[in-house]
């Protein structure tokens, strides 16, 4: 509520004890506005209790453990922003909202990057690297990710479509680079909160399709994906 200014006290004071008022008045009205603004929601898609893949193997004693190390992430140009990118029920299937204030930790790609590389590592019991950095002669699985679509629809569902490159380590004898691919989706309650977790749901269901994957590519087990002779790498 704004009361009436007091004319007969304000025609009173100096004018330049009067002006300071009125800047003084200007800035708590601008404060205020600027207190009640939106509210910005940030948003992880790491996995917080990742569970180990009940067929890996730890290292043998002796052994240094698994590395795997992710090459950066291709995303859609329009995907690469901290921001969500949400489609709207009811809007045109081509229109799709850029939540300001609702954000991913980074930008999309990295957030992405860790939660699979970490989510890879908690499975596997391996060491997951997304900086390229490891120790002289250690050995390291390169996987390769690429995004062919991520489709947030608030209130319905998160939609995902991965496909990676395992590249095993150069010296490895009688292993094949895998190219895999995977689709999947994880319905959503109304609200972005649940978006997010719908989508960090899918990034862990990645995570542990991905470490199957890394399993199968290690051992020779079975797998979907296509293995590539060795003189073709």
């Amino acid at each position: 509520m704004i009361c009436p200014p007091n004319t007969a006290a304000l025609a009173a004071l100096h004018p330049a004890t009067l002006a300071r008022r009125w800047v003084c008045a200007l800035a708590a009205v601008l404060v205020a506005g600027c207190a009640a603004g939106p509210t910005s929601h940030v948003y992880t898609l790491t996995d917080p209790a990742p569970q180990a893949t009940a067929t890996a193997r730890p290292a043998a004693p002796g052994q240094p453990p698994l590395f795997v190390e992710f090459a950066p992430i291709a995303v859609p140009e329009r995907l690469a922003r901290p921001q969500m990118l949400v489609r709207k029920p009811g809007l045109p299937s081509a229109q799709v909202q850029l939540l300001e204030f609702h954000r991913w930790s980074s930008s999309f790609e990295y957030e992405l990057r860790d939660a699979l590389a970490s989510g890879v590592a908690a499975r596997l019991g391996a060491i997951g690297s997304t900086s390229g950095v490891r120790a002289a002669g250690q050995p390291a699985w390169r996987v390769t990710v690429q995004v062919r679509q991520f489709d947030l629809v608030e209130g319905e569902r998160a939609d995902a479509a991965f496909s990676w490159t395992l590249r095993p380590p150069g010296a490895a004898e009688g292993l094949r680079t895998m190219s895999c691919q995977w689709s999947a989706s994880e319905p959503a309650e109304p609200g972005v909160e649940a978006l997010a977790q719908a989508a960090q749901r899918l990034a862990a269901r990645a995570a542990d399709a991905m470490a199957r994957d890394l399993i199968a590519a290690s051992t020779g087990g079975a797998t979907d994906c296509v293995r590539t002779p060795a003189e073709d790498k």
